[in-house]
């Protein structure tokens, strides 16, 4: 049985990468088609809202607790792939928020070092000391000064190990983007990868964004360029971050602005500016990545606001199932 007194409130099932047995290898947090299945008949397809229908009832406030809809982050291929042909044949809705600098020919690099770090070592423990040795800094330090928050992390995002809290602190704390993108493309150049010719293998494509909308799939916000910390950015960054991600949706759509009201937070990173640019925005539910309240947030409960609906990785969910 899915839910429990941990979660047994209305929220989002959050969905990133899948695996098959072609293009889409095998990698951490991945699931195939499979696992997919499984993981709806555990939920409860019957448990499971269209996005729309999940939307219209909580803005009237008649969501239930044991009411849920399905979510995919990213705008990774594998999604239209393996997820999408599954969603058609179970007739589930769902939401997909996308961040759109791909569609301008410039993605975000994390998923070419996901790629990298899946497939071209033996295991992502390899890949860490590899990275840990080119990077050649002394980080015994850094981590005990972080002791708190690697704890305080692995509360929060209790799929991740030790080991990925450590490397994710180094990348978003320790090193600037600049230094920590410069340590990537040497590893790159190290193995001979050429990751410019995996972009139409990883990334959405417009025409499958107009695929989904078509189909009646939800599409929304989730960025232009991906931030890690968005919520260390100013003012003026996080505004044309949404901005430019809602024109790109609407452009490539050819939809209103107004007709979007959906998105989720990228990497659940956000603050009280995130908020308020997403209210001036028109967006009137935003999904978070946990399913914990966060008191520095200034949250008081979970499903703070219609900007902070909660969402469980499916990661925790296939531990549970297995």
């Amino acid at each position: 049985m899915y839910f429990n007194q941990n979660n047994n409130f209305y929220h989002g099932i959050m969905f990133h990468h899948f695996h098959d047995d072609g293009i889409h290898t095998k990698g951490q947090g991945s699931i195939d088609k499979d696992d997919f299945y499984k993981m709806i008949n555990f939920i409860g397809r019957n448990n499971i809202l269209d996005a729309d229908v999940f939307y219209e009832k909580f803005k009237n406030n008649k969501l239930k607790n044991n009411e849920v809809c399905l979510t995919f982050d990213d705008a990774i291929k594998c999604q239209i792939d393996i997820a999408l042909p599954i969603l058609e044949e179970l007739k589930i809705k769902s939401f997909f928020f996308v961040y759109t600098s791909m569609f301008q020919g410039k993605p975000d690099n994390l998923e070419f070092f996901r790629y990298f770090r899946m497939n071209y070592f033996k295991s992502v423990d390899e890949f860490y000391d590899s990275f840990y040795e080119v990077l050649d800094k002394d980080l015994k330090s850094f981590f005990e000064k972080n002791s708190d928050k690697i704890k305080e992390y692995k509360i929060k995002f209790p799929h991740y190990s030790i080991s990925d809290i450590k490397f994710r602190l180094v990348m978003d704390v320790f090193l600037t983007k600049v230094q920590y993108e410069d340590t990537m493309f040497s590893m790159f150049k190290e193995k001979q990868f050429n990751h410019n010719e995996y972009s139409k293998k990883l990334f959405f494509q417009k025409n499958d964004l107009q695929t989904l909308d078509n189909l009646g799939h939800s599409v929304g916000l989730h960025s232009h360029n991906h931030p890690t910390l968005l919520e260390k950015l100013s003012y003026d960054e996080q505004k044309g971050e949404y901005e430019n991600c809602l024109s790109s949706i609407s452009n490539i759509l050819d939809k209103p602005k107004n007709e979007i009201k959906c998105m989720s937070h990228p990497c659940g990173s956000y603050n009280a500016d995130t908020l308020e640019i997403l209210k001036e925005l028109g967006i009137e539910l935003g999904f978070k990545q946990i399913m914990s309240i966060e008191p520095e947030k200034g949250m008081k409960k979970i499903n703070n606001s219609f900007l902070e609906i909660a969402r469980q990785d499916h990661a925790d969910i296939f531990k549970r199932m297995n």
